[in-house]
Formats: structure tokens, C-alpha cells, sequence
């Protein structure tokens, strides 16, 4: 048995600047962290060598890759030719709550498949690979911030070339500033999940021409903002940054915030964080604010949500378990 271990993601700003349509033109740029919430993927020899066994939310069990109705399952099983084997993944945070996880799934399903095969794979070929998948074979209208992430995981500025190739810069601070950086960083649960697909697809036709690729390269130009102040040992600038980027991220499409998330990001704002953001395309999932530690149980008190707690994780996947193959008479 295999098992890896995945991390999510929390994107601080230039998020969009990752979809082809504008790093392909301007190049693009992301400042974002994996944070200690994982996916975790198992990959064992299945009991019966014909089948292959899927459990997710839900169990496949199919004697034909070609009849698997899990997309990223039967695409990265296709791609590694690999049948036979039973596959478990299990997630600390459900999709559609902004944190990535569908290319944290598809980097971790990738690393456990090939460490199956025997096969050592870098952080910069799974993330790559990751990419092809979503992108390329399954024609996802999203960017490249996510699998890179997944992949390296820890603090960093992404530097999204447009040749395609990806640079990978880690944000160097003072002993400690890590941790406090966390300590500040509060993140509420609205309790509506949400589908990124629809408003990426109109994020990425409408940052190809005025006023919102304008603010669109203003993002990015935060995110550069952010990584200097970082690495100056700035932390507290993060409030500010982020609430200027979700001041810009908002006029980017349709269905990005609407009146409920408005109302609990002013009513955090009036009782003490300094700025924050929705995670992820939009419309629900997570709120992230930056709150001095001071301010915190106002906040707290005042938004009346679930919050998760969190800390950063500088490791990106990885495998956690390797078993040996069992021995069937």
C-alpha cells in the first residue's frame, strides 16, 4: 500500500493571473501557502487483480478503465496505465470551499501512482503533470496556482511565464514570522459550497481586454507588493493587500461575492480585521481575514460562523506510507 499526503491551499493575492488567457499575454503571478488540511490518497493491489475499486464520496468498481465515471480517476489511471488496484481518497475540508482541492486530489492521486509503479517523481513533474490533466486532457477553464502549490507546498510567489513554465520563489522571513503570520489569519466556514467552473470561465473571457484586465494586472501587481513586504519582514501589510486585492478580485466576474459575503466582510472589517478575502473563484466556501490577534474575538463573536483553525504547512505532498505488497494464495 501507498499513501500520500496533499496539502491545500490559501491563495493571498494575484489569483487569476494563473488562466492562460492572461499570463500567455502579460505574464502572471500568485503569492499563496499550503496550509496543515490535506487529501490523502491510498492505492493498494485490489483483491480481485481484474477490477479496479474506487471509493470516494461514492464506490466504482469497474473491470474496464474506460468505465470509470470519476473523470480525474479515469484520466490519470489512463494516462499511467494502470488497472487493478483499489483507491481510497479522503479529505479534511470538502470541494467546492476555495482551497484547491481538486488539484490537491490530482497531484496526490499522481504521486501515489507512480510511487506505486516504483517511480520517484519531482515536485516540478507532478505539478506539471497535474496541469496536463485538469487543463490540457480535461479542458478545465482554471489556472496553474493550485497544482504548484499542492506540489511544493509551503510559502511562496509564483511566477506564471508566458512560455508556460512556471518559477517557484519561496518567501523567506525572520525566525518566527511564519507562525505569527498564521496566529493572524483567521478563516470562517459561510456554510455554502460553490462551484469555480462557471465564474472562471467568464473570469478568464473578461481579463483579456479593459478595465477588468487592468485590474486584473493590478492583482498581480499586489501579489509582487506582498512577496517585498514579506520579505522585508512586514507581515502586518498582508491586511492591507488583501483587502485591496478583494477590492479589485470582485469586479472580475459575476458571482465572485454577493450580498451575504458582503455583509459578513464589513461586519469583520468594522470589529477589527484589517482585510480578507473569499478563497478560491468565489460565490462561498471560506472567508480569510487578517486580524490582529487583539481583535480576534470580536470577530469572532461578531460573524457567528465556524471557523478552522489552521497553521502553515512547508511540506508539499508526500508520501506518508509505503507498505508491502500483500501475498495472495
Amino acid at each position: 500500500m501507498i499513501i500520500t499526503r496533499t496539502p491545500f491551499r490559501v491563495s493571498f493575492a494575484g489569483g487569476g493571473s494563473d488562466i492562460p488567457s492572461f499570463y500567455e499575454k502579460h505574464g502572471g503571478c500568485v503569492l499563496s501557502t499550503t496550509i496543515n488540511k490535506y487529501m490523502y490518497v491510498s492505492v493498494h493491489p485490489s483483491f480481485e487483480a481484474g477490477d479496479t475499486v474506487l471509493k470516494y464520496s461514492q464506490t466504482e468498481i469497474v473491470d474496464n478503465i474506460e468505465k470509470i465515471n470519476h473523470k480525474y480517476f479515469k484520466e490519470v489511471l489512463s494516462m499511467l496505465r494502470i488497472h487493478g488496484v483499489e483507491i481510497v481518497s479522503t479529505a479534511d475540508v470538502p470541494a467546492g470551499t476555495g482551497l484547491g482541492s481538486s488539484s490537491s486530489f490530482t497531484v496526490g492521486l499522481l504521486h501515489a501512482l507512480y510511487s506505486y509503479k516504483g517511480k520517484f517523481v519531482s515536485k516540478e513533474k507532478l505539478a506539471q503533470k497535474a496541469c496536463e490533466i485538469e487543463i490540457e486532457r480535461l479542458k478545465n477553464p482554471i489556472g496553474k496556482q493550485d497544482q504548484y502549490a499542492a506540489a511544493y507546498g509551503g510559502l511562496n510567489f509564483y511566477e506564471f511565464n508566458p512560455d508556460g513554465s512556471v518559477f517557484v520563489e519561496p518567501i523567506i522571513m525572520k525566525n518566527g514570522l511564519h507562525e505569527q503570520l498564521a496566529k493572524n489569519l483567521m478563516i470562517f466556514y459561510t456554510g455554502k459550497l460553490h462551484s469555480a467552473s462557471e465564474i472562471l470561465k467568464e473570469q478568464s473571457a473578461n481579463i483579456t481586454g479593459g478595465e477588468k484586465e487592468q485590474n486584473q494586472k493590478g492583482l498581480c501587481s499586489l501579489a509582487r507588493e506582498l512577496r517585498d513586504e514579506l520579505q522585508q519582514n512586514n507581515i502586518d501589510a498582508m491586511g492591507e493587500i488583501l483587502h485591496e486585492s478583494w477590492r479589485l478580485k470582485r469586479t472580475l466576474a459575476n458571482g465572485i461575492t454577493n450580498p451575504m459575503i458582503d455583509e459578513y466582510y464589513e461586519m469583520a472589517r468594522r470589529h477589527g480585521a484589517i482585510g480578507g478575502k473569499l478563497l478560491g473563484a468565489g460565490g462561498g466556501g471560506f472567508l480569510l481575514f487578517y486580524v490582529p490577534e487583539k481583535y480576534q474575538g470580536e470577530v469572532r463573536s461578531s460573524l457567528n460562523l465556524v471557523q478552522m483553525p489552521m497553521s502553515l504547512e512547508r511540506q508539499g505532498s508526500a508520501v506518508i506510507y509505503v507498505g508491502l505488497k500483500p501475498d495472495i494464495y
